[in-house]
Parts: C-alpha cells; sequence; structure tokens
C-alpha cells in the first residue's frame, strides 16, 4: 500500500519531468522569459493535484549567455531558471523547488506535510 505522501511525493516529480522536459530546448530571450514562464506554470497546474507553480527564468543569466553573441537568444536549460511546485494529494501537501546544484538543474523534495 501507498501513503498519501509517498503519492504525493511521485505526484511531485511527475511535474517536474513534464516541465523540464516538455519546455527544455524551447528558444528564449529576456523579452520573451516573462510569457514562456506564464506557459510553463499555466500547463503543469493543468496536471491533476496541482495546486501551485512557480517559475522564475533568470534574466541575468539569459543576457550574461547572450552577451557579444551572434543571437538574441538562446536555448531554455536549467541554469536559466528555478521552479517551485506544490501538491496536494488527499490532504497530504508537496512541496519540490528545481535549482542549479554544482551546475546540474537538481529537483528536490522540500517537504512533505499531512
Amino acid at each position: 500500500m501507498v501513503s498519501s505522501a509517498e503519492e504525493a511525493a511521485f505526484e511531485v516529480g511527475i511535474k517536474f519531468g513534464t516541465l523540464y522536459h516538455q519546455f527544455a530546448g524551447t528558444p528564449i530571450s529576456p523579452a520573451s522569459a516573462p510569457s514562456l514562464e506564464t506557459a510553463m506554470e499555466e500547463a503543469i497546474e493543468n496536471q491533476p493535484y496541482c495546486t501551485d507553480v512557480t517559475v522564475d527564468v533568470l534574466t541575468a543569466a539569459l543576457e550574461a549567455e547572450l552577451a557579444g553573441g551572434p543571437a538574441a537568444y538562446t536555448e531554455l536549460t536549467g541554469r536559466f531558471m528555478e521552479v517551485d511546485v506544490v501538491v496536494d494529494y488527499e490532504g497530504t501537501r508537496a512541496v519540490a523547488r528545481m535549482e542549479m546544484d554544482d551546475g546540474y538543474p537538481l529537483m528536490e523534495l522540500v517537504e512533505v506535510e499531512t
């Protein structure tokens, strides 16, 4: 038997997998960052049990990447965003976060509340 906490943790992991692998590689610029943040949040919030998604595209990192380059955009990767996802499964709330850790976009379970 799977507990509500285990199911909530699983669900939040599914949301992150969808978010990252659906949007990684999307062309992005500092000007398009706000609309992409909104699109990502709204797309993931459509999924079952998801109650909140916050995507913060790191525009300063984008600008640094583009400085002096030939193009006005780059592709979205984990190094250009921080994400928080909240899932509520049968009264159990799971919170997860993605941020860079030693050059890797680490997705981690922050807390589970029953």
